[in-house]
């Protein structure tokens, strides 16, 4: 838990003795969610379609450049530099996909669904799919059985699952390339498929938009299919493959430290301890160097978390007027060099020793399978 030393005098000047303050993030908030929205600027609220489409008009014109220039140079050298931008700007295009979703992108539901349609699509996301299990996300974030993005397992459940499962799901960089079986199976101890319309996740009014976003996904794939007998699939591969498979890792590893990583552990609720206040405030702000202002600071969490009606070019702002109603509650995060390689620290040691939580209490945090570790730390001594 964080700590904070009080320096403290007495009335006479004699130097006083230091008090230890342990503050437990589990602890009610003395503010409410109506402190919050009161101390964040109007203008925060606002919502701009033209706004919103330049970013788009942007991240789509990168893409072609990308495209143009890896194939008209096609050098091995330059190859991976462009599999590298082009992921990431995959990513950056999933980013404003997720703002449609949820409604920040603009008041206009037809001008959400028709740009969230295209870009998440593009990038073989089922976008209602997704959409609709990502608010069961947000509407639930912090509850242990009822989230739905990278959900702590219980005891039982993770120690019956075969070793070779929780040795992929725990060793790096494998749970960084979880997201395509996230979207068919999810995770474990949960049902149903982000592409079938009568999957558990779905109300039945919501099987019409599944079946439209599962065909749209469909088309992408023909598409790609078509492309490879067409150029081959060598250059489909290097063109689109390898990018997707960078923004799969980018989008598994934002999302994963976004909600674990933190230097002291954060708690998870059940029962009556979860609010939605009390779930919000375990999420976790990052700090991505220079691509915050790439992947539209998708690191300002903790306030999208609360109020994801707030477009993603205000969330700084918003953050900022934030802070002093959530105090300790909010983790200030790491200021980054150009590249947030601190990141890649936080990520191993969270996936190397937050493995379970327990079955029992409403508060938990997760603990370590010894043995799992100690399994992977040979592993890796022999590597």
């Amino acid at each position: 838990m964080v700590v904070a030393m009080d320096q403290r005098t007495n009335v006479n000047g004699d130097a006083g003795a230091r008090k230890e303050e342990r503050f437990d993030p589990s602890a009610q908030p003395p503010f409410k969610i109506g402190d919050i929205r009161a101390a964040i600027p109007k203008h925060c609220w606002v919502k701009s379609p033209l706004r919103s489409m330049s970013y788009v008009v942007r991240d789509i014109c990168a893409v072609a450049a990308l495209v143009i220039a890896a194939v008209y140079i096609d050098s091995w050298f330059l190859w991976p530099l462009y599999w590298v931008a082009q992921g990431t700007l995959f990513w950056a295009i999933f980013v404003l996909g997720h703002d449609c979703g949820h409604g920040s992108f603009s008041d206009i539901p037809l001008l959400n669904s028709v740009v969230g349609y295209i870009l998440h699509s593009f990038i073989l996301v089922p976008y209602h799919g997704w959409r609709i299990s990502h608010r069961t996300h947000h509407q639930n974030h912090g509850h242990v059985e009822n989230d739905e993005s990278w959900v702590p397992l219980p005891e039982k459940l993770y120690k019956n699952l075969p070793h070779s499962t929780r040795m992929l799901r725990y060793t790096v960089p494998l749970p960084m390339l979880a997201y395509p079986i996230y979207l068919w199976y999810r995770s474990p101890g949960k049902e149903g498929s982000h592409f079938n319309p009568y999957s558990g996740l779905f109300a039945p009014s919501e099987r019409k938009l599944i079946a439209t976003s599962t065909t749209c996904w469909s088309v992408m794939l023909a598409i790609l299919i078509y492309l490879s007998f067409l150029v081959g699939p060598v250059t489909v591969l290097k063109v689109y493959g390898v990018p997707y498979i960078i923004f799969v890792m980018w989008l598994d590893a934002v999302t994963y430290l976004h909600h674990h990583g933190h230097d002291e552990k954060l708690p998870w609720y059940r029962g009556k301890e979860w609010s939605y206040l009390r779930g919000g405030l375990t999420t976790i702000d990052r700090d991505y160097g220079i691509f915050n202002n790439i992947h539209h600071d998708i690191g300002t969490h903790v306030i999208h978390h609360l109020f994801p009606q707030i477009p993603h070019y205000h969330l700084v702002d918003a953050t900022k007027a934030a802070k002093h109603v959530l105090g300790r509650y909010y983790r200030e995060p790491k200021t980054s060099g150009a590249i947030p390689i601190h990141l890649v620290e936080s990520l191993v040691a969270s996936i190397k020793k937050d493995h379970y939580v327990s079955d029992t209490g409403d508060i938990v945090f997760y603990e370590m399978d010894p043995d799992l570790y100690v399994y992977a730390s040979v592993k890796s001594k022999i590597n």
